[in-house]
């Protein structure tokens, strides 16, 4: 049976009716009042429902961050169509994908990107309305003359808890992406969820700095943050500058933001932080991988007890565990330490380690990361074969590894395919960038199995090193010693100048893997010209 609920972009509404002269969306240029981005939002609705865009239908928008991107998501969802962000990093064949896979309708595209219509148009027949955030060529609309259009009061389409609002593509390790369908009920509790677990007490008056894309997690951040009538700040520099970032946490007052963890160690890390009062933060969440101990312990000594660590999925929209402020310590030896856990199960939100067959696995015991609660997708869009590996024995299967301690406190050891088989033994390359981050002269790791005759698989260490002396690939290992069993220490290291990471400033393993498989070919010609 459907179930009739409330219009998820009608938080946005309810805000603008409430607040309609606070601040919703601040850049450097200006500033954008709730009541003026509802109005926006809402001329480009009736512009577009006259052009015959409705429930159901896509819209593609590939932008970089700004007003337009974050005022896209509220027109799919009152307009009941589907809100399908880029990342605008993406080549155009892979923007075509996306556009084909969709069925978009629609393209909503920023200045600069027209090679990307272009493709989208050649792969997708559905493609109908094409909105350009600059100048628009034959055929386009202009975006800023629809937003700023007379228009009568828009009413957002009536949905069911389980319709559509978001294509979440999920990139994956393999194979191409795929759409995890997010719905209007889904999405309510995940905002309550976020507001109750993460951001509790936030209000019209609090501040949120956008430091990642808004086509993905920053985004449902935002959506949260509007929910609350707090407004976005958004930086003007595209590339990350600690710098601007410092200065406008002091200068707006910032008391949240949304960050992954190689870039609260860039933010944490930059001689910037100790020159402005970022004393008004309250919630630094961090999301998308565990933080090095190193470095979380660095990040507290600068901003106190501010961090959240949340662990998620694009699936489960970041809903699986949580570790608030008061569980991030400074000492080990502090009685609330939980050290290398990613927290407890968020509210309504049950987490289970399952061996292969689906069985409970006990405490402390390694298996796959399951997890059931209103917070998951309710699938991948037209993908029956990734729908019946993900869902099965009753639960949503995370792909990641872990274990449960005695009192459901989380511990994620990697993903399954990072895992690799050394000498019959299993190894987890979590916990042995851990051990390798606490020697003085490491910045960065990496940590990956690479084939070998007689072994199966090596580990191979991929380093980068903080300034100064480079020390001996033997020290490095040799600092193992104590802290790991022999089997899981890496028998080879390399020194790079940097990591490639992704779009939002994870370290991209996939990419680690194709560069270093060059180094290790060649190196393993090497040692069989030696013998």
């Amino acid at each position: 049976m459907l179930t009739t609920v409330m219009n998820l972009g009608d938080l946005l509404t309810q805000v603008a009716r409430r607040h309609p002269t606070v601040p919703g969306f601040i850049t450097a240029e200006r500033t954008w009042t709730w009541s003026e981005i509802n109005a926006r939002i809402d001329a480009v609705c009736s512009s577009l429902r006259r052009l015959g865009v409705g429930k159901g239908d896509k819209i593609l928008v590939h932008s970089r961050n700004n007003l337009p991107l974050f005022e896209s998501a509220y027109i799919a969802f009152k307009l009941g169509a589907v809100w399908v962000p880029t990342n605008y990093r993406i080549a155009p064949p892979e923007a075509a994908y996306l556009g084909k896979s969709s069925r978009a309708k629609v393209m909503i595209y920023d200045a600069g990107f027209e090679e990307y219509v272009d493709a989208v148009q050649a792969a997708s027949p559905a493609l109908q309305v094409v909105l350009a955030l600059g100048q628009p060529r034959a055929g386009e609309l202009a975006y800023p003359s629809l937003a700023a259009s007379a228009h009568e009061p828009f009413e957002s389409a009536e949905v069911d808890r389980d319709d559509p609002l978001w294509f979440f593509y999920t990139s994956g390790t393999t194979g191409q992406p795929k759409a995890g369908t997010l719905t209007h009920g889904q999405m309510a509790f995940v905002v309550t969820n976020h507001l109750a677990d993460l951001m509790p007490g936030i209000d019209y008056r609090s501040r949120s700095l956008v430091v990642a894309p808004l086509s993905h997690g920053a985004g449902i951040h935002a959506i949260v943050n509007t929910a609350r009538g707090a407004a976005s700040v958004l930086p003007g520099s595209e590339r990350l500058d600690p710098e601007e970032v410092w200065s406008l946490v002091e200068t707006h007052r910032i008391d949240n933001m949304f960050t992954v963890p190689t870039i609260v160690k860039m933010l944490t890390e930059h001689e910037a932080v100790d020159r402005y009062d970022h004393s008004s933060l309250r919630f630094v969440i961090y999301a998308g991988a565990p933080m090095y101990r190193a470095d979380q312990k660095h990040a507290l000594k600068k901003l106190g007890r501010v961090l959240v660590q949340y662990y998620g999925l694009g699936e489960v929209t970041g809903n699986i565990t949580v570790l608030p402020p008061s569980m991030h310590e400074e000492d080990d030896d502090a009685p609330n330490c939980r050290m290398g856990t990613c927290g407890f199960p968020r509210t309504g939100i049950e987490v289970a380690i399952c061996d292969d067959d689906g069985n409970r696995l006990q405490p402390d015991e390694t298996g796959e990361i399951c997890v059931r609660g209103p917070a998951v997708m309710i699938g991948y869009d037209n993908n029956p074969d990734a729908n019946a590996k993900a869902f099965k024995h009753g639960w949503f299967h995370t792909g990641d590894l872990g274990h449960l301690d005695k009192e459901g406190f989380l511990y994620i050891t990697g993903r399954s395919s990072d895992m690799y088989i050394s000498g019959g033994s299993n190894v987890y390359p979590r916990e042995v960038e851990e051990a390798l981050l606490t020697h003085k002269r490491v910045h960065e790791v990496a940590v990956l199995g690479m084939p070998d005759p007689k072994w199966g698989e090596l580990g191979v260490a991929v380093v980068v090193c903080k300034p100064g002396a480079q020390p001996a690939p033997d020290d490095l290992i040799k600092h193992l010693d104590g802290k790991l069993a022999r089997y899981k220490w890496p028998r080879h290291v390399v020194f790079w100048e940097a990591l490639p990471k992704s779009a939002y400033g994870k370290i991209a393993k996939k990419d680690v893997r194709a560069l270093l498989s060059k180094e290790w070919e060649a190196y393993c010609v090497d040692q069989q010209a030696s013998v």
